[in-house]
């Protein structure tokens, strides 16, 4: 399928997806033959067996540290499986990544004892979030952020597919990932996990990853492919506070629309399993709405995989969220509410509870069966049955120089030009002084950010010194003699994400002596989820500081943003002749800036979510017109205009393109049509480029208040130098409808503006 079919298809599939009240929408069929086995394996098995399926724990509970390697432990796993017959485990030890090896032996094991308990295998899972995240030696591709960066869901499966490959090459058959959480609020740690702010982009991407990690058939995924968890569904990204795990407050009508639609797309296409929000909305914790968890995802979609709980949910709902008055009765809200598995760390008592309230009659036994029904369909479908185990001699690839240069080609698509005054890029290697400063300049780290080797990302520089920073790939790419090195500012990697050691900014300013240009490589250290929360989103005031002092020498400053969420720079970025954000772009990251940079390849990224100027004044593109407002005449005088540093779908490139001969064929339209929308482009610069084509639509006049405007469609086209194609959207009528107060979708007539980069149409509703 080529590029553009898929996105068409994904588009399509999505106009279906935002549907209000569908009966069966998954776009696969299951496989009778499965189903029968599932149905053999459930009716022999006792109730003991059926909750201990449902139990999912953490490696740590089965061995011990002997010095610096975790050993399992023989009592342990009896316990563990043969008394309570335990269904999955997840994790890494420590966590700590371990060697590819070191998990086919410990799967291995860990299968063992499950079959000998009741001839069924475990289901392993592992966070491999951007690659493999806790598998040493393999490839780690651009954090999710970035792939939303550019615009290109084949790039997104190609990724998929490879993590996919050198996840099942260390015997692990199921992974926690694609995230497709909205990155509504940039204060959110979790920003840089998902896609973007946008519901459209995240439905995409996101179904391209399932396809990738999966392959073609759900049904039947091979020795070269994964199982899937999307995850947090929903409303993660969108907390009053801006904190991880906190409340969402979501109008009914926004979480059908937007939050609901990349999960229902992901679920459609198969996904094997879905991951809850943490947190609440509207005051109830996801884990036990029926309504969410049952109606919504299950019902409604007629999707008949398995929902699980993120890490130690069940016990927050009465440790935090205050909706249960003890551990059994929290046990006995989320089941019945839709939960199939517990991701139950470290604790074996779940299923003693569970136990309980079956005899009691508190959770009837056809919510048993369902939820143990889910967990065998997946586990079938993953060949585990079949085929518990795999050979490490089979994935001759693994952590190959092939994996790493799509790593590579993948962040040089992913990579932002904001700004390039007078053309100061490409900055040909030319024998010209660079200074190359800054805490993200010499740092594994900070490319990879969190999920990469650890939690948080701490130890990237100790695993992954075989790739280049920032700094080494300048030095590769232009010659040492040419780099001069001095951070100025560097992180304190011993303490929090945010702590920085006593800045040394007049070294960095003495070495911009003998500099011609300065790269001042800014941002954050890695983190991950609650560690990541922040008081501030302004950059740190010492870097801040740093490129404030270095502009005071006269050299030019390109100014390199290397972040996971966007933290303010409206201080410093009129300083800077150029800017580049290259958000999190993974272990390749280094070289791919330096390909950037030096003109071997063009910029074609753009912003996945609104770049924000000022910290009270944080929005989403796609806010609502009234919330554009100038000054009121009379006695009431405010002004609440819309202002941001960079927008949502912002990127330049080296050359530049011109759209010509927008048309749709058909001006008037009703809710049963389908619009086709065609626009030329022409390359009309003197390098070849990637163009990302993004059709926007807006509702002029609506019963509710209108959106600014809403990404309806987009495609990437890669042309030479004055070449010009057609790119063609076929966009349902349906699409430009939107969820009311009512919970239905609602397509008023009217006039409605289709826009493409500088081009306009208008098209009516009858």
């Amino acid at each position: 399928m080529n590029k553009r079919n898929l996105v068409t298809s994904a588009v399509m599939a999505l106009a279906v997806t935002m549907g209000a009240h569908a009966q069966r929408t998954i776009n696969y069929i299951p496989d009778a033959k499965i189903e029968q086995r599932v149905e053999q394996t459930l009716s022999r098995m006792t109730l003991e067996e059926k909750v201990g399926q449902m139990n999912e724990l953490a490696i740590d509970v089965l061995g011990h540290w002997e010095g610096s390697r975790f050993v399992l432990d023989k009592d342990k796993l009896e316990t563990v499986f043969l008394r309570y017959k335990v269904g999955s485990i997840l994790n890494t030890p420590g966590p700590v990544a371990q060697t590819p090896e070191w998990w086919q032996q410990t799967i291995r094991t860990i299968n063992e004892y499950s079959l000998k308990a009741c001839g069924i295998p475990c289901v392993y899972g592992l966070d491999q979030n951007h690659g493999v995240t806790y598998t040493l030696g393999g490839t780690l591709f651009p954090q999710n952020t970035n792939l939303g960066a550019s615009f290109d869901p084949e790039l997104a499966m190609r990724a998929a597919t490879i993590t996919a490959y050198e996840t099942r090459a260390a015997n692990c058959p199921w992974t926690y990932s694609p995230t497709v959480d909205l990155s509504r609020d940039a204060r959110w740690p979790r920003v840089w996990e998902n896609f973007g702010e946008d519901c459209l982009v995240n439905a995409v991407m996101g179904r391209a990853m399932v396809e990738g990690f999966q392959g073609p058939d759900p049904n039947h995924i091979d020795k070269y492919h994964i199982g899937t968890s999307i995850k947090h569904y929903m409303a993660y990204g969108t907390a009053r506070t801006g904190k991880d795990r906190t409340p969402a407050y979501v109008p009914e009508w926004e979480l059908r629309e937007k939050h609901f639609a990349p999960f229902k797309a992901c679920v459609e296409a198969g996904a094997t399993s879905v991951m809850v929000n943490s947190a609440s909305i509207n005051g109830t914790p996801v884990h036990v709405s029926a309504k969410y968890l049952t109606q919504w995802l299950k019902e409604e979609t007629g999707w008949d995989g398995m929902i699980v709980t993120d890490w130690a949910d069940i016990d927050n709902l009465w440790k935090r969220e205050m909706v249960a008055a003890n551990k059994k009765d929290a046990i006995c809200m989320a089941i019945n509410a839709g939960i199939d598995m517990a991701m139950e760390p470290y604790n074996l008592d779940f299923c003693d509870l569970l136990i309980e309230l079956v005899k009691e009659g508190r959770v009837p036994m056809t919510r048993i069966d369902d939820a143990v029904r889910r967990i065998l369909r997946m586990k079938y479908r993953m060949g585990l049955f079949d085929m518990p185990n795999t050979n490490i001699k089979d994935y001759p690839k693994y952590g190959s120089a092939e994996h790493f240069q799509a790593a590579q080609d993948a962040a040089v698509q992913t990579m932002v030009l904001l700004k390039n005054k007078g053309g100061i890029l490409p900055l040909k290697p030319e024998g010209k002084k660079i200074l190359v400063t800054g805490p993200n300049a010499n740092s594994m780290r900070c490319l990879n950010g969190g999920w990469s080797y650890t939690w948080q990302g701490k130890d990237a520089d100790r695993f992954a010194s075989q790739h280049n920073t920032i700094l080494e790939a300048m030095q590769q790419r232009y010659g040492s003699e040419n780099i001069i090195y001095e951070a100025g500012v560097t992180y304190n990697n011993d303490g929090q994400y945010w702590e920085e050691n006593e800045p040394q900014i007049e070294r960095a300013v003495r070495a911009a002596a003998d500099a011609d240009v300065i790269l001042a490589c800014v941002g954050e250290n890695s983190y991950a989820e609650t560690p990541g929360n922040l008081n501030d989103l302004a950059l740190s005031q010492n870097q801040r500081d740093l490129v404030k002092a270095l502009a005071a020498t006269g050299k030019p400053v390109i100014l390199v943003l290397n972040e996971g969420r966007p933290r303010l720079v409206s201080d410093i970025e009129p300083l800077a002749d150029a800017v580049v954000d290259i958000l999190l772009p993974g272990n390749e990251g280094g070289n791919a800036l330096a390909r950037l940079l030096a003109g071997d390849d063009n910029f074609s990224g753009r912003m996945p979510f609104t770049y924000p100027r000022h910290s009270a004044s944080l929005t989403t593109y796609d806010y609502r017109v009234s919330e554009e407002t100038g000054t009121m005449e009379g006695v009431y005088d405010y002004n609440a205009q819309v202002d941001v540093q960079w927008p949502f779908g912002y990127g330049l490139s080296y050359t530049t393109f011109d759209y010509i001969n927008m048309r749709v064929d058909k001006t008037d339209f009703t809710a049963g049509d389908v619009l086709t929308v065609s626009v030329d482009v022409r390359n009309t610069g003197r390098m070849a480029g990637k163009e990302s084509v993004l059709l926007f639509s807006r509702d002029m006049v609506a019963s509710i208040v209108p959106e600014s405007r809403r990404l309806r469609a987009f495609t990437k086209v890669d042309l030479k130098p004055g070449e010009m194609r057609t790119v063609t959207f076929t966009l349902p009528a349906d699409d430009l409808a939107f969820v009311g107060n009512d919970g239905r979708r609602h397509l008023e007539p009217g006039e409605f503006l289709l826009q493409v980069a500088d081009k306009v149409l208008r098209v009516n509703c009858r």
